[in-house]
């Protein structure tokens, strides 16, 4: 009789909790959402090797600092007109199921070289009609504006596809805040950098063409904030690995620059998502 009655109470409960259960899985259930967020970043890059090789030159400097370009933060973060010349992120993506999203980023970072560092150089500059035209052999350089301006600034331009997973943090038996869901992003990416690089070296007139550089890779992790099941504040750190074999130098068409490096973003996006 004791079990018989213990087996009744325990059936009575998951009777009662069934329907609240299958009502937080209905409302979390993210399948089938459409999402859309813009937002901005910080970026930090470890140093790089960098070779530039032209019909007059084959040389690589060693170890060259750079850093991101901010804007000051004002108005022209929301001037539609100016929004994109921040450091900026764009989103958009679809949920396959309830927790695994795949979507499409174009992340606008800028790069900067450090002008007037020491660097050591190896290779060779001939007939540029400069006082830098010889050979070297792990000599030290410093990067003034006469020898070399290195720069993304327009930018270095990330284009990529990720899978992301979506968890919310909180489930209805611990914490349940109402209209607010707070959610852990976890993802994994890769994609193309196509940058329009500003690069002044010795007397040569610039590129300044678009162009697809090389690749990257990235993961990320995120806290997300949803507000009435429709909008979100999402922040984010996200880093990875590009590789850039084929960045346009000169007029000359055959003049190249090479490097690779690793990246870090600090992410603040806003969003909203919908049900299709």
């Amino acid at each position: 009789m004791r079990k018989l009655l213990l087996v009744s109470i325990f059936a009575i409960q998951a009777v009662i909790a069934y329907p609240q259960t299958y009502d937080f899985l209905k409302a979390h259930n993210n399948k089938g959402k459409v999402f859309v967020s813009w937002g901005w970043n910080q970026s930090r890059f470890t140093h790089s090797d960098i070779r530039f090789k032209g019909s007059d030159y084959n040389f690589t400097l060693k170890s060259v600092i750079a850093k991101d370009r901010q804007t000051g933060f004002s108005l022209r973060y929301f001037n539609p007109s100016k929004i994109t010349i921040p450091q900026y992120n764009f989103r958009i993506g679809y949920f396959i199921n309830s927790k695994y999203s795949i979507s499409f980023g174009f992340d606008h970072m800028k790069y900067v070289m450090q002008q007037d560092q020491t660097v050591k150089i190896n290779g060779e500059i001939a007939g540029s009609g400069t006082d830098y035209d010889g050979i070297y052999n792990n000599e030290s350089i410093k990067l003034t504006g006469d020898f070399l301006r290195f720069e993304h600034t327009n930018g270095l331009n990330y284009l990529n596809l990720e899978l992301r997973r979506m968890d919310n943090l909180f489930d209805q038996h611990t914490l349940k805040i109402r209209n607010i869901d707070i959610n852990v992003i976890e993802g994994i990416g890769a994609g193309l950098l196509y940058p329009k690089s500003d690069v002044t070296l010795l007397n040569y007139d610039r590129n300044d063409q678009w162009h697809v550089a090389g690749y990257g890779m990235n993961l990320v992790a995120g806290l997300n904030v949803t507000f009435f099941k429709n909008f979100f504040i999402q922040g984010e750190m996200k880093g990875g690995y590009i590789n850039m074999p084929d960045i346009l130098t000169t007029h000359f068409i055959e003049d190249r620059a090479a490097q690779h490096f690793f990246f870090a973003q600090g992410n603040v996006n806003f969003g909203v998502m919908i049900k299709l």
